[in-house]
């Protein structure tokens, strides 16, 4: 139940499996035993369901009665003009949600996973769909992981679990075993988790859950119990088409009584009744209202929006709160360098996301970073001191490996370095990667004069610490403990700001210096410091400004942590700048509280972090509850419930 507090040992004896992997044929036993790895979906929706949906409508039920009572008592032309004002309306109504539910299958075709095993001691590659609990996977920078699994080997392993947590750095693995069984899945650093990919380093795991007991597969079992909900615009249709029934029949039955005691016969007023039931029903109100939400409905596909069912369109006019994940969705979950400390200054940098556009700033003054010393030395060992790629083809940017790599190498892009250039005017001869110990990278490099120089990137406060010097406009100077004092509080300054703070040093080495890990890494020069986040969208500020304006509440729930929710929430205009944390919910304040407490303050709270897909349905029927007609908008799987 708990493999992030089982040791490794525990694990294989629970699991019945060895360090070699399964035989072949205990996989397959256990393939009918569990299952196949893949989640449950719900039933297809079929093209008869969808045109038998049509005729739910209490309207269209009355008008059907009518069409029966008109042709019992001879009126076929009214009986025609009802019959073709209902096929009309089910017609439009069938083709919009079959064309939505096709466009909605054509988005799931995505091609079949594969994963790497060990099978009796051999690594094999097979469907993802095949693996079974107690399986070895081998798992390097850019897989997809296949299924839940305990970590039994990680070397430099980060995983991007954005999708499943809301969070939006990649998360360093290992392998220790924790202390507490009750800890939130983003913190499980031992366990990586169906659905999320590695972005670096390698590892090795035994599969603990696969199909739908694991996390991905849990949320997609709370889909399936989601139940439909009638739209405001269907209940007051709804209203209108019963009572327009009732008073139809009090109206005629009255009329029909009061002919009859004036001396008419009960056949006549029977006749005059039923056509005066018919005449009272509104045959066109259907047609107007499905002719009117499909021209929204074509409105929204102009706008790239497919909408399954009509009647969301309406319910989307009456929206008046809207609860949206960050990661991905205010945001790109794109990393981008916004600070650069540098000569005892912070410059400023524009662009968002992986966009290669983007100026520096010192002030309010457009500077160009190639024209001053220090600025260039600190991207050029950004770029350099990296192991992801940038690559442009016919104007199409390739980006490939860490997202804070990425963002050091789009830094320098914006600064004008030519990549490829600088990689062959500076070839790394050695490199010593980036582990969770050392908190560290450094490679070594050839200059264009001859000399070998090594290039150091890594947690300020350890770098910082192996520095002796610092590099100032130009000069070399001793680095001082009261200097060290004072960057380590500009690093947390920096940091407070939700950024996340990379420093960069060099060294230039003897020529016959040995290439030793412990000789290099010490008496550095310290050049600066590189800040980045996760910035919101270009046209958030905007929407966000619309919303208010249409008087819509606009509430930010994120996996991600507080500090960085905060962050983005003032940058967007959600929070004010010197705004209390009374405006912010974290998971585990939810956890404190009942869903009554939840419903009194629930109002009040903007910003709601490091919360589960569980807190989310909360925090929607908290809403709900107060009257609010709620939309969620999110990327990822953990949003879906919600």
């Amino acid at each position: 139940d708990n493999p992030h507090a089982t040791s490794i040992e525990e694990i294989f004896k629970i699991l019945k499996t060895t360090p070699n992997g399964l035989s072949d044929k205990e996989a397959k036993k256990r393939l009918e035993q569990y299952g196949p790895n893949e989640l449950i979906t719900a039933k297809k929706i079929s093209p008869l369901k969808i045109l038998l949906g049509q005729f739910k409508d209490v309207l269209v039920i009355i008008l059907l009665i009518a069409t029966v009572v008109s042709m019992l008592i001879g009126e076929i032309l009214d009986a025609t003009v009802i019959i073709a004002i209902v096929f009309a309306c089910v017609i439009l109504g069938f083709t919009q949600e079959y064309r939505a539910e096709k466009a909605l299958e054509a988005l799931k075709k995505l091609a079949a996973p594969t994963a790497r095993v060990l099978r009796d001691g051999k690594i094999i590659e097979i469907p993802a769909r095949e693996v079974v609990p107690g399986d070895i996977i081998l798992i390097e920078a850019g897989d997809r992981i296949p299924a839940d699994a305990r970590l039994i080997e990680a070397v430099n392993l980060q995983v991007d679990e954005a999708v499943l947590t809301g969070e939006s750095m990649p998360v360093p693995k290992n392998t220790d075993t924790l202390p507490e069984a009750k800890i939130p899945v983003a913190d499980r650093k031992n366990m990586v988790f169906m659905g999320t990919h590695a972005t670096y380093g390698r590892g090795k795991a035994v599969v603990t859950a696969t199909g739908m007991a694991t996390e991905f597969g849990k949320i997609a079992g709370m889909l399936q119990y989601v139940e439909e909900e009638k739209t405001p615009l269907q209940e007051r249709l709804e209203h209108v088409g019963k009572w327009l029934g009732i008073l139809s029949l009090v109206v005629c039955s009255a009329v029909a009584v009061l002919g009859i005691f004036r001396g008419h016969t009960l056949l006549e007023m029977f006749i005059w009744g039923v056509s005066l039931a018919v005449a009272a029903v509104p045959e066109a109100l259907p047609a107007v209202v499905t002719i009117s939400l499909a021209v929204g409905v074509q409105r929204m596909v102009k706008r790239n929006a497919i909408v399954r069912k009509l009647y969301a369109v309406e319910t989307l006019g009456c929206v008046n709160v809207i609860c949206s994940d960050k990661t991905g969705t205010i945001t790109k979950n794109e990393m981008t360098v916004r600070e650069i400390y540098v000569n005892d200054k912070v410059i400023k940098v524009t662009g968002s996301g992986f966009d290669t556009k983007g100026e520096f700033y010192d002030g309010n003054a457009k500077i160009n970073p190639q024209n001053i010393d220090g600025l260039s030395l600190v991207l050029r060992i950004g770029a350099l001191c990296n192991n992801a790629q940038l690559e442009t083809k016919s104007k199409k940017v390739t980006l490939v490996g860490d997202p804070t790599e990425i963002a050091l190498l789009i830094s320098a892009v914006k600064a004008g370095i030519n990549l490829k250039e600088l990689s062959k005017t500076y070839p790394r001869i050695r490199e010593f990667p980036f582990d969770s110990i050392r908190k560290r990278m450094t490679t070594i490099h050839m200059t264009p004069e001859g000399d070998k120089i090594a290039y150091v990137k890594g947690a300020p406060e350890v770098i910082l610490q192996l520095c002796s010097h610092i590099y100032l406009n130009g000069k070399v100077k001793e680095l001082t403990e009261e200097k060290r004092r004072q960057l380590l509080e500009i690093v947390q300054e920096m940091a407070s700001r939700a950024l996340r703070v990379l420093a960069m040093a060099y060294k230039k080495l003897d020529e016959t210096e040995e290439y030793i890990i412990e000789n290099i890494e010490k008496n550095l020069i310290f050049v600066g410091l590189q800040g980045m986040i996760d910035p919101p969208r270009e046209e958030v500020i905007p929407a966000m400004k619309l919303c208010k304006d249409a008087g819509i509440k606009v509430v930010m729930i994120t996996g991600d942590h507080k500090l960085t929710a905060i962050a983005v929430a003032k940058e967007i205009g959600l929070l004010e700048k010197e705004s209390e944390d009374k405006h912010v919910l974290t998971g585990a304040e939810l956890d404190e509280i009942s869903d009554e407490e939840l419903e009194k303050i629930v109002d009040n709270i903007s910003v709601y972090a490091r919360v589960s897909p569980e807190h989310k349905v909360r925090i929607v029927n908290a809403l709900k509850k107060k009257g609010y007609v709620v939309a969620m908008t999110g990327d990822g799987v953990n949003d879906a419930p919600a």
